[in-house]
């Protein structure tokens, strides 16, 4: 097979491949079969494709015009795996969305305004939007700014992203298993989804600081098996179901801050410990800290200017959660928003590794 347009964009702590929907296979099989084989899959270093080897550079955004009157452009996540021939639409990714705007734009999906364009995206895998807006002086895409997020070297400009619709986005409802606590495996827990389902655990109920590096909590073998047999029940509660082959719900492990945030967190992809945290992860947890008596509640410090700073392996990341509470576990979710940034780092065209045995089974 011959080369495919590709754009490689880093979006926020993540980085990924951007395809134009009408560029790829419409087969859903020959469409996976040929990312695993994009990105080097299955391949602990991808070394014969573009991946970066660890699942935040092994990621893929699929872009379309859409053809809902709420939305500019559709986006599709899909979540390569390293090291096993499997393709994931089960989650969004808030980190990629940071991109999906000005690719939009640079692609002619959107027409750019003379300072400032809003792009309204209807994020696929759950049928969320956000609307992402950015600065396009002359009407062209400015990666340039002086915006500096944690664990991204360097500045850029800003990217505002709104979300709407992400409450319950997977799970149905805010808190899917109805109660703002549960037990799971002899130690509390908050199930949560406000963009991404996520398990919430004190780290100090598995014994460990939640402090520590995650190439220290990927070394614990007894505290990622205590993780993955809480997940596998926790899915259930939260209706997911056998969550054995999927990539949530999310588990991430809090502690108080260290700094002058809310919160300390270290999160679960769901075997990898994330080096930061993802945009809808953030999210999510910080909507968990908003409500009186979660497990996130208990153990954070709330500070002056209502801003929900969540604290990761790699500095921080800020979201702003306007919710109300009526105690009967009834959470409505009036404002959930980020700022990330983007740039592209090339565009062009990529050449698939050839098709062969090994890339068949990608279920």
């Amino acid at each position: 097979m011959g080369g495919i347009a590709c754009t490689w964009m880093r979006g926020g702590t993540s980085k990924g491949a951007f395809f134009l929907a009408a560029d790829l296979p419409s087969d859903l099989r020959e469409r996976d079969d040929l990312l695993l084989r994009v990105m080097g899959s299955p391949d602990p270093r991808q070394i014969d494709g573009i991946g970066g080897a660890h699942p935040l550079t092994s990621k893929v955004a699929v872009i379309s015009p859409s053809d809902d009157p709420r939305a500019d452009v559709d986006y599709l996540f899909l979540q390569v795996a390293v090291d096993q021939a499997r393709v994931s639409s089960a989650q969004n990714c808030g980190n990629i969305l940071a991109g999906v705007g000005p690719f939009a734009v640079e692609h002619g999906l959107v027409p750019a305004d003379s300072e400032h364009t809003s792009v309204r995206i209807r994020m696929v895998n759950s049928d969320g939007f956000a609307t992402a807006t950015f600065p396009t002086p002359g009407g062209q895409v400015e990666y340039a700014g002086s915006c500096e997020i944690a664990g991204v070297p360097g500045a850029a400009a800003p990217v505002s992203i709104a979300f709407s619709g992400t409450a319950g986005s997977t799970c149905g409802a805010p808190l899917p298993t109805g109660r703002v606590v549960d037990t799971v495996d002899g130690v509390d827990v908050t199930c949560i989804d406000n963009g991404m389902p996520t398990v919430v655990i004190a780290a100090a109920d598995l014994g460990v600081s939640g402090h520590e590096s995650p190439d220290e909590l990927e070394a614990d073998t007894d505290l990622t098996e205590r993780i993955s047999h809480i997940r596998s029940q926790a899915g259930k509660l939260m209706g997911i179901g056998d969550v054995s082959t999927t990539t949530v719900p999310k588990m991430t492990l809090v502690a108080a801050p260290l700094g002058d945030g809310t919160l300390d967190t270290r999160t679960f992809i769901p075997v990898r410990c994330h080096t930061a945290i993802g945009v809808l992860g953030a999210l999510t947890v910080g909507t968990a800290v908003r409500i009186p008596g979660s497990v996130a509640d208990r153990l954070s410090r709330h500070r002056d200017d209502g801003v929900v700073r969540i604290e990761h392996p790699t500095g921080y990341f800020d979201v702003d959660i306007d919710l109300t509470y009526t105690g009967d576990t009834g959470v409505d979710i009036r404002r959930a928003a980020v700022i990330r940034t983007a740039r592209t780092l090339f565009d062009g065209t990529v050449y698939p590794r050839p098709a062969g045995p090994h890339t068949e089974d990608n279920s």
